[in-house]
């Protein structure tokens, strides 16, 4: 039997199980090696029933004494009463009643794990449980017991918990050929345990030291072949060829001699890094990382006059029409002070508005185009495109930034980032670019005020506003969503425009922007905020990057609960923006424990970089700002929030070998790159090195 043997030829696993098997995705037998469990029950640690405190997440085993079935104002509930010989535990379940009523019978021995609570009693709503039988395999008996996920097919077929590590115990027990990809010296120098020796302590291991061998071995292995491919990717940038833009020119001196504002260090620094890598004939991959705020458009500004002067072509993409609109206007004040021709592309536009702009991009009569999506269409072409900046680049996959690039000859590249990564994260998903961070924000900024209330001190709120407004300042509201749902109480920014200029602010200037606008309402709605003429602006989260207003002093944020950490810090980054004393207002109506740390994280600080961590460390990696769409394999048991040390190693450690061994060619290295060619081969089939 080999890893890439059929699941077919395991004995006593049959075809109606094998199908539902394939429905999951397992179709081989190194695919059932690698499904691992969830979660695993340490028998040595148990909590007795007796011993319980509210609040704390236990193991217990104890058997079924009584069971049953009652109706209760919002449908049933079945409760099952436990015991360990020391006391009595109320187990509950409102969901699933069904498929768990015939699961229990009494007498039963139950390992559960779950959080413990009180009523009446000691309870646990909604336990994780497993049926313990003591003639079960040894698996059971024991020190560590693996709990799978399982689906409603898998039970359908008799595919419970115990035959499922029967089955992985068939496959381990057979003369089954692991290869290792590592050899003996790199094993001992990363100490890692053996794969084979892994793969069997991940599903049956006598105690928790054994456990995190295993785990720690298979997490580098996922690590290290991401960090591979960061590393090859890296090295393949490295080998194209591209035009130097090695001149400073007229245009980026110009500019910079006419800006009413001193740069500051950090963005003087990020300047010099990005010429420096410009100078080179192989193409820049950097990434530009900054809190709200730093001064990112102003060095991509600078950065585009520099290559403009340098005889090619820019193209600016961005994900939003809004944040289109502002960078257009932001560059295009600039670039009219120096005749370099900027065009805004976006989605909504008119074939009529367009045809002049392709065609001056095909031209070259167009030095600089600012867009959306719209950008990537194939009936865009350049002349000369020689540098290619992404803003808020997390927000494109990994083909939509290939097919940018595919416009120029291998065009340099800056991507731009106003969310701060975690070093984590940054080091897995863009460890093929090189890195600056504008660690410092303009001096006279001061940090946002920041204040969680709740609906009953609305009035008040809204007299602060008006205070406010009246001293010349501006404000920005920002509902969730754009029209009311069936499915959501949310108050909407259409309807609240409504309410708040024909009633709280009804002398005032009340201005609205949302996604479904024109392209060219967006823009004057934005002209008009900047002029002043509107003094408040009724929004969706449209205004979550890019609006760059001074004057706007306070962010008020309805239903503040329902947005993450990170893009809570982005909305409050559209205010404190000048040199006056800014606010950000969050009001909370549905408060759960989560969202209430949340906001609190958000009033103890204005530091993006730890409220990314926090952000991280609550949502988790595969949420982070929607890595899922970028491109890369999801790990099966490796975690970016936690796994900084291994993520290290595994990173120099593929470094390292790449550096020896650039293609991968070396007999020492066949193994790892018959693997790699299998499980990456959507993200390698535009590496020519592989």
């Amino acid at each position: 039997m080999e890893l890439s043997s059929p699941l077919s030829i395991v004995k006593g696993l049959g075809p109606a199980r094998e199908k539902v098997l394939n429905e999951q995705g397992l179709f081989t037998v190194s695919d059932i090696l690698y499904y691992f469990p969830r979660r695993h029950l340490d028998r040595t640690v148990l909590t007795a029933i007796k011993k319980l405190e509210k609040g704390n997440i236990v193991n217990i085993i104890a058997s079924v004494e009584t069971y049953g079935e009652r109706s209760i104002r919002r449908g049933k509930i079945f409760q099952v009463i436990v015991s360990d010989g020391t006391g009595l535990l109320t187990l509950s379940w409102f969901n699933g009643v069904r498929y768990i009523k015939n699961m229990i019978k009494k007498g039963q021995r139950l390992a559960i794990f779950g959080k413990v609570d009180w009523y009446k009693g000691f309870t646990i709503t909604h336990p994780e449980f497993e049926i313990l039988d003591d003639t079960d395999d040894v698996s059971i008996l024991g020190g560590v017991i693996p709990i799978y996920p399982l689906t409603k097919e898998f039970h359908s077929v008799g595919l419970e918990q115990r035959r499922l590590r029967s089955i992985i115990k068939k496959v381990l027990e057979s003369k089954l050929l692991i290869p290792e990809i590592f050899s003996q010296l790199a094993l001992n120098k990363l100490n890692l345990i053996p794969l084979e020796k892994a793969l069997n302590l991940i599903h049956f291991s006598e105690n928790i030291g054994e456990l995190d061998l295993a785990i720690r071995r298979l997490k580098f292995d996922e690590h290290f072949f991401l960090q591979l491919l960061v590393a090859l990717k890296k090295n393949e940038i490295k080998s194209n060829g591209t035009k130097a833009l090695s001149d400073i020119g007229p245009y980026f001196k110009k500019i910079s001699k006419s800006l009413d504002f001193e740069l500051t260090n950090a963005q003087k620094r990020v300047i010099q890094d990005i010429h420096k890598d410009l100078k080179f004939s192989r193409p820049m991959n950097r990434l530009i990382q900054g809190d709200v705020g730093c001064g990112k458009t102003v060095i991509a500004i600078l950065i585009a006059a520099l290559a403009i002067g340098n005889n090619v072509q820019v193209a600016v993409l961005v994900p939003t029409e809004i944040l289109a609109v502002q960078h257009f206007l932001s560059f295009k004040s600039e670039f009219d002070k120096v005749n370099i021709a900027c065009s805004l592309l976006v989605g909504k536009m008119k074939k009529i508005e367009r045809e002049p702009i392709l065609n001056g991009l095909k031209t070259g009569r167009v030095s600089a185009v600012i867009g959306t999506h719209a950008l990537i269409q194939k009936d865009v072409n350049f002349k000369n495109l020689g540098l290619v900046i992404i803003d808020e680049q997390h927000r494109f996959g990994v083909n939509q930034r290939a097919q940018i690039l595919k416009k120029g000859f291998n065009p340099h590249l800056m991507s731009m980032t106003a969310t701060p990564i975690p070093r984590t994260l940054a080091i897995t998903y863009h460890g093929d670019m090189d890195l600056s961070i504008i660690d410092e924000l303009p001096s006279n900024r001061l940090p946002v005020k920041t204040k969680v209330v709740d609906p009953m001190r609305m009035k008040k709120v809204y007299d602060f506003i008006k205070d406010k407004i009246s001293l010349g300042k501006q404000c920005i509201i920002v509902y969730p969503l754009v029209e009311e749902s069936e499915k959501s109480d949310l108050a909407a920014s259409v309807e609240a425009y409504e309410i708040l200029s024909n009633s709280h602010f009804l002398n005032i200037h009340v201005g609205l922007l949302h996604g479904k606008m024109k392209t060219n309402e967006k823009e004057n709605i934005i002209r008009q905020f900047k002029d002043n003429k509107i003094k408040i602006l009724v929004s969706t989260t449209v205004v979550e990057v890019g609006l760059d207003i001074p004057n706007a002093t306070i962010m008020l944020v309805e239903h503040a609960e329902r947005f993450g950490l990170t893009q809570l810090h982005q909305l409050r980054g559209r205010v404190g923006r000048g040199s006056e004393k800014s606010y950000c207002i969050l009001v909370k109506r549905n408060i759960t424990d989560v969202s209430q740390t949340r906001l609190a994280i958000m009033e103890q600080t204005n530091d993006g970089f730890e409220i990314a961590d926090a952000d991280l460390q609550l949502r988790g990696p595969g949420e982070f700002f929607g890595l899922r769409q970028s491109g890369f394999v999801q790990y099966k048991i490796a975690n970016l929030a936690t796994d900084g040390e291994i993520i290290r190693e595994a990173r120099q450690f593929a470094f390292d070998l790449v550096k020896a061994d650039p293609n991968l060619q070396s007999q020492s290295n066949k193994e790892i790159r018959k693997i790699f060619k299998n499980n990456y081969a959507d993200q390698i089939k535009n590496l020519k090195l592989i």
